[in-house]
């Protein structure tokens, strides 16, 4: 009972609250100030900026096929999270619609707002829910160019923005290019500093299992190092790879499910020089080869 009140109903109840205080924001704060979100729900606003579709119907529509690649990607966990927080989002949305404008000034509306979402968005995405399919779409695209997932969801927010810019006037799109760099730095704070990416230390005695796992649900490639336990003598090997923040949570379950055993430090990346992800079947031999070899 305890373990399930830990692993699946804390969890959700925290998605929850987070969606809770994101929709508060965007509908409280930023969209009586005409000020922009970005990702799906900038998009989506700006739509219902300009018709008369429900902006919670539309965030739902534009983010299914980000969540269907997320599900391809990430797996069941990932979805079913995914899809609480965003229910959750688009009925708070729903809700706040006849709730009263807490400001009309501009300046609190950007820091309240930005504050407000980051602390929602943030909460979101630490338990494991997403609110946004760009940063799927950043993720996934990011192992295929050699631009990390932050640059990615940068260009794209730009983009929204100077579309903003040309709708509703530049003087808009600067407040929501400032509401941004603001939630942007709250999800960090929130997420207990975490980076776009973390570097992964493993020592594990069942190195070929989890690299062979890792791979296969997170097309992440491990690079293995020899070691030697000083009480106990018995060799193991340390496991290391860089994920980007949207896996660390699936990682840590991949990691209970083969290895409970296993030492695990998860550490901040302050830049990545090549490329640290590699696909398709030769790599996987060489991860096998590797494997058998230690």
């Amino acid at each position: 009972m305890k373990n399930f009140l830990k692993e699946h109903l804390f969890p959700v109840i925290m998605l929850i609250l987070g969606a809770c205080c994101a929709a508060f924001s965007i509908e409280c704060f930023l969209i009586p100030n005409t000020i922009l979100d970005g990702g799906v729900t900038g998009i989506s606003m700006m739509i219902n900026y300009a018709c008369t579709v429900d902006l919670s119907l539309l965030i739902i529509l534009i983010n299914i096929p980000f969540f269907v690649l997320g599900f391809k990607a990430l797996g069941k966990r990932f979805l079913l999270r995914g899809a609480c927080s965003m229910a959750a989002f688009a009925l708070f949305l729903e809700l706040f619609k006849g709730v009263d404008t807490v400001t009309s000034s501009e300046l609190l509306a950007v820091v309240y707002g930005g504050v407000l979402l980051g602390v929602g968005v943030g909460t979101v995405l630490r338990f494991g829910g997403c609110l946004d399919g760009t940063e799927i779409a950043a993720m996934l695209l990011s192992r295929k160019v050699s631009v990390s997932t932050g640059g990615i969801i940068f260009v794209i927010n730009i983009f929204i923005y100077a579309c903003a810019g040309l709708l509703f006037g530049w003087d808009r799109a600067l407040l929501s290019l400032l509401t941004y760099f603001i939630t942007f730095k709250i999800i960090d704070l929130v997420e207990e500093g975490m980076e776009q990416a973390r570097a992964a230390m493993i020592i594990t005695e069942h190195a070929s299992e989890l690299a062979a796992e890792i791979y296969s649900r997170l097309g992440r490639t491990c690079t293995f190092i020899s070691a030697e336990g000083l009480v106990s003598g018995s060799q193991k090997t340390v496991l290391y790879c860089v994920i980007t923040r949207v896996e660390i949570n699936e990682l840590k379950r991949i990691i209970s499910q083969a290895d409970v055993s296993a030492f695990v430090t998860i550490t901040e990346v302050s830049e990545i020089l090549g490329n640290h992800i590699k696909h398709g079947p030769k790599e996987q031999n060489a991860i096998d080869e590797a494997a058998q070899s230690n």
